[in-house]
C-alpha cells in the first residue's frame, strides 16, 4: 500500500501535494526532536528558543489539519478505491502530530525539575539515558528516509531495535525507582525516559506503513506471512 501512496505523492494526483505536506511536516517534527532533545542535555531553552519551538509545532498543527482537509475533500469525490491511502495518511498525521507533542514535553523537563545549567550527574542511569537519546535521535533521523523510499529491510531494522529500545526504558525507569535517586532526579530522568519512550512508539507507528498493511497500521509482525 505505501508503494501506491508514494507512487501518488510523486505523479499528477490530486494528493501530490497532500504528499509534499506531510513530507515538511515531519521535516519539522524531526527537527523539534533533535532541538528538545539537545536541550534536556544542556542548558534551559533561551524565550527565543522556546517562541521557534512552539512556532514550529504551530507550523506542524497547521500542517495537520490541512492535510486532513485535502484528504477529506479529496474522498468526498475520489472513487472508492483511494479510500484506504486517504485513511493510511490520516493516521499517518496523527503519529506525527503527536510527536511534536512529545518533543515539546521532552524540551521543556530540564527547567520542570530546576536543573539548573548542569548536566546530570554522571552515573550508569545517566550513560542508559544518554544511549536512549543517541538512538532517539537516530532514529528520527533515518525513519524519514526509510518512509520515503518504501525501504522495508531499514524499516524492519529500525523497529526492531526500537521494540528492544522502548523495552529498555521501562527497566531503567523501574531502575531508578528502586534507587536511593533524590526526588528530582528521579523525576527528570522518568520523565524523560518516558518521552524519549512515547516518541520511539510514535516514529514505529510511522514506520509500520512500510512494512504493515492498514488494517494493521501500528502493529509489526513478527512473521511476515501473518500480513
Amino acid at each position: 500500500m505505501l508503494d501506491q501512496l508514494l507512487r501518488i505523492f510523486s505523479g499528477t494526483h490530486h494528493l501530490t501535494s497532500t504528499g509534499e505536506a506531510f513530507s515538511e511536516m515531519w521535516r519539522l517534527v524531526d527537527g523539534m526532536i533533535q532541538t528538545a532533545s539537545a536541550a534536556y542535555w544542556g542548558s534551559h531553552l533561551t524565550p527565543e528558543e522556546r517562541k521557534a519551538l512552539q512556532e514550529t509545532d504551530n507550523a506542524v498543527n497547521e500542517l495537520q489539519r490541512r492535510i486532513r482537509k485535502e484528504v477529506i475533500t479529496h474522498l468526498s469525490a475520489a472513487q472508492a478505491g483511494d479510500a484506504p491511502y486517504g485513511l493510511l495518511l490520516m493516521s499517518l498525521v496523527k503519529d506525527a502530530e503527536r510527536l511534536g507533542d512529545y518533543a515539546k514535553n521532552l524540551a521543556e523537563v530540564h527547567g520542570m525539575c530546576d536543573r539548573g545549567a548542569g548536566d546530570l550527574p554522571h552515573g550508569e542511569f545517566r550513560d542508559e539515558l544518554r544511549r536512549i537519546s543517541d538512538f532517539v535521535e537516530r532514529l528520527s533521523r533515518e525513519s524519514p528516509q526509510a518512509y520515503a523510499t518504501a525501504d522495508a529491510a531499514t524499516a524492519r531494522r529500525l523497529s526492531q531495535e526500537g521494540k528492544q529500545m522502548s523495552r529498555d526504558c521501562d527497566a531503567l525507569i523501574r531502575r531508578v525507582a528502586a534507587s536511593d535517586c533524590g526526588a528530582a532526579l528521579a523525576v527528570d530522568m522518568v520523565l524523560a525516559t518516558r518521552y524519549y519512550k512515547r516518541i520511539v512508539g510514535h516514529l514505529l507507528n510511522l514506520l509500520s506503513s512500510v512494512l504493515m498493511p492498514l488494517h494493521k497500521l501500528d502493529y509489526i509482525d513478527r512473521d511476515p506471512s501473518s500480513r
